[in-house]
């Protein structure tokens, strides 16, 4: 398994891939997300985040999946639709993907790998479990779903400060 996350590449909503080697150097906070959960308001928290750190080498990368409940049934332009118009996001909404299971995309593999959450589980228990990543392009947290966003800023401002 790859020891950084910038080896590996998400897929974007058209189907080109995206080098995560493009966010060498940036603070990354990786989230799987849905549209019709009880925690999709962090969608404004996360843009928040975005807004806040985005000119010091900041990012969210959102992640929507399907896989809990579906409460993620639209497809890639439906879901990029609802964050910019719902939203007002501005940061990477990538293509749905599965985050558990045989079919887990090998980002999601890598971060439970990386970072095991309760009890050393692997698995994502739900919508808008978090990830965020040093500079380096390794993980730094695992995060509940029900943590605020806002709740990530010292742990964010503590990595922003670390050398590129």
């Amino acid at each position: 398994m790859s020891e950084s996350l910038l080896d590996l590449s998400a897929r974007r909503p058209d189907g080109s891939a995206l080098p995560l080697a493009e966010f060498r150097g940036k603070v990354l906070l990786v989230v799987n997300t849905a549209s019709r959960c009880g925690f999709t308001p962090q969608y404004a928290g996360l843009e928040a985040l975005q807004r806040r750190y985005a000119d010091r080498g900041f990012t969210v990368l959102a992640f929507p999946c399907n896989g809990f409940a579906g409460q993620e049934p639209g497809d890639d332009a439906a879901i990029a639709n609802f964050c910019s118009t719902t939203y007002d996001v501005t940061f990477p909404i990538l293509a749905k993907i599965e985050v558990n299971g045989t079919g887990a995309d090998p980002i999601f593999r890598h971060l439970k790998h990386a970072a095991p959450g309760a009890l050393g589980t692997e698995a994502i228990k739900w919508n808008f479990t978090k990830f965020l990543i040093g500079r380096d392009g390794r993980v730094a947290g695992r995060y509940a779903p029900a943590t605020a966003p806002e709740k990530l800023s010292a742990d964010i401002e503590r990595l922003l400060a670390e050398p590129g």
